[in-house]
């Protein structure tokens, strides 16, 4: 690959399911020239999300066929014909999915990054950005996590799932409690990442595992995956507990409207919230979320917790082995050595 040829991404055909390889292509173009009001970005870092599947089916706000993929990605300017851009500066952008992109400061989520000295760049695509930034709405607008309460997240080995963990800690939790979907994780979750319990939800009823792990109950639940998850979280909810529902991997690939959770009435009976979390909602905490996390990142107290594929024809390879669950924390693409 040179600098006068850009890759991209194309979905070529609608998912039935999980998706296949042979869903998306690898397009190869002349690198773009900057239009005035617009910078030349080279990405560096690209992301793959959970959310990506659901824009697959297509429809209002879905990805269109045979065009570039969307995502959020990491790059350098390297031309601009934006003022508020220039050569050199590295930025957080939407046009993922690609190795070059055409960007405008301010739109569709451009920002110029802060670059914190001493903080790796896997930072801004993980714990500083959308999956940290949903973690820390998560906890800290939605649930309202208070010093010394319990906590419990599924999917915990994931993007979100580790950025939680980390948050939650530094809040102050008492005890944190994890799913995921090998032993393997398990024994990071509880080793490596400091959770003070962990099970495999494959062992077993999901309400019954997280009994014998929080046997007093729970106060929060950041819920990523929905289905027994959240069943069994509602059984184990103290009174006045808090859902904060950032996803359901449970239904990406198949039924989009499961039968609700049986002790539905359960929110009310205890006195429960159950709130969802959209992260386009909270892009106003970036600032508060860094100056919170910088400090631990550069003491090494918080990691970035990231799984790294190399290439950008290996992209579709890393947003399958995502929705697999073969990372542990977030899953990103690297494009240059």
């Amino acid at each position: 690959m040179t600098t006068s040829t850009a890759y991209a991404v194309h979905q070529t055909a609608r998912p039935t399911g999980f998706p296949a390889a042979s869903d998306f292509t690898l397009v190869r173009t002349p690198v773009p020239e900057p239009a005035p009001g617009t910078a030349l970005v080279e990405n560096l870092l690209l992301s793959v999300d959970p959310y990506h599947r659901g824009l697959m089916d297509g429809g209002e706000g879905g990805f269109e066929l045979d065009t570039p993929l969307e995502g959020r990605s990491v790059g350098r300017v390297v031309a601009s014909r934006d003022p508020g851009l220039s050569e050199g500066d590295l930025v957080f952008h939407r046009s993922g999915w690609r190795t070059h992109a055409l960007v405008t400061l301010g739109v569709d989520g451009t920002r110029r990054l802060r670059g914190h000295q001493g903080v790796p760049l896997e930072a801004y695509l993980s714990i500083l950005g959308g999956t940290g930034l949903t973690a820390y709405a998560a906890l800290t607008r939605t649930a309202a996590l208070r010093e010394g309460e319990d906590l419990f997240v599924s999917a915990a080995a994931g993007g979100v799932g580790t950025a939680t963990g980390h948050i939650a800690r530094l809040l102050g939790a008492r005890r944190i409690i994890g799913s995921a979907g090998s032993a393997a994780k398990v024994r990071r979750l509880t080793g490596a990442l400091g959770f003070d319990a962990a099970f495999d939800y494959h062992d077993g009823p999901v309400g019954e595992q997280l009994a014998q792990a929080a046997p007093d109950g729970i106060d929060v639940y950041v819920d990523n995956v929905g289905g027994d998850h959240l069943e069994g979280a509602i059984d184990s909810l103290r009174e006045y507990g808090r859902v904060a529902w950032v996803g359901a991997i449970s239904m990406y690939n198949g039924d989009r409207s499961p039968a609700a959770p049986r002790n539905l009435f359960e929110v009310v009976h205890k006195s429960l919230r159950l709130e969802g979390v959209l992260v386009r909602n909270h892009t106003n905490l970036q600032d508060e979320l860094e100056d919170f996390l910088v400090p631990h990142l550069r003491s090494g107290r918080v990691g970035t917790d990231t799984t790294v594929v190399q290439g950008i024809d290996h992209m579709t390879e890393a947003f399958l082995g995502m929705l697999r669950g073969d990372n542990l924390g977030k899953m990103l693409v690297r494009l240059t050595s």
